[in-house]
């Protein structure tokens, strides 16, 4: 399974770097993961929202194959800095986001990164969550709000706040590996899993 942690300038360092190691240890626990931090221009660094500077693996493009891609978010609510408004502007990553949702990609959005799925026109009429201080106006965007630590809505899963990428990579390892490996990653990382993953039921 190919999954694929996007970087831009300003994105949030724990929002791919916690999901990133997550992903690198349930690899480690016998996951079938390909796990690559990429852009999606040709930059050689990419500068994090608190100044870490980091070597992308890869590049990706509209006709990328991957499996999940992960948005993170970053500096939403600083509007004066670098990050997620930006990119909503410029509009190359929503654009991105929409092609890949379209040919049957999963998207994941940690944090606001979820502000960059709906600009792509993908959360209109479902389930999702971010930072508290986004939430009205991913709401704004005819988004329902699901005040739960992760959402899971199929083919889009969101989750609220910064930290919570660490909720999410290791719901994304239960739900396509299994609770065996996420829990054995747990148990590497000394980290007990927070909050409430909503998941749509079969029947809704």
């Amino acid at each position: 399974m190919q999954i694929n942690i996007l970087l831009f300038n300003g994105f949030d360092e724990m929002d791919a770097i916690a999901p990133f190691e997550v992903l690198q240890n349930a690899v480690a626990a016998g996951a079938d993961f390909d796990v690559r931090l990429v852009v999606l221009d040709d930059a050689e660094l990419v500068t994090a929202s608190h100044g870490l500077q980091v070597k992308p693996q890869g590049r990706i493009g509209a006709d990328s194959s991957m499996d999940i891609l992960i948005v993170p978010g970053g500096n939403w609510n600083n509007p004066t800095a670098r990050g997620v408004r930006t990119e909503v502007e410029q509009g190359d990553i929503p654009r991105l986001i929409a092609h890949l949702h379209q040919a049957g990609i999963v998207i994941a959005g940690v944090c606001t990164g979820a502000m960059l799925m709906a600009e792509a026109n993908i959360l209109q009429g479902r389930n999702a969550v971010t930072h508290h201080l986004a939430n009205p106006a991913l709401q704004e965007k005819g988004t329902e709000i699901v005040p739960a630590r992760v959402v899971d809505d199929g083919d889009i899963i969101t989750s609220g706040g910064v930290t919570s990428g660490l909720d999410l990579a290791l719901w994304l390892v239960e739900k396509f590996t299994g609770p065996q490996i996420a829990h054995d990653v747990e148990q590497r990382m000394e980290y007990e899993r927070r909050g409430t993953v909503w998941r749509r039921s079969a029947t809704s």
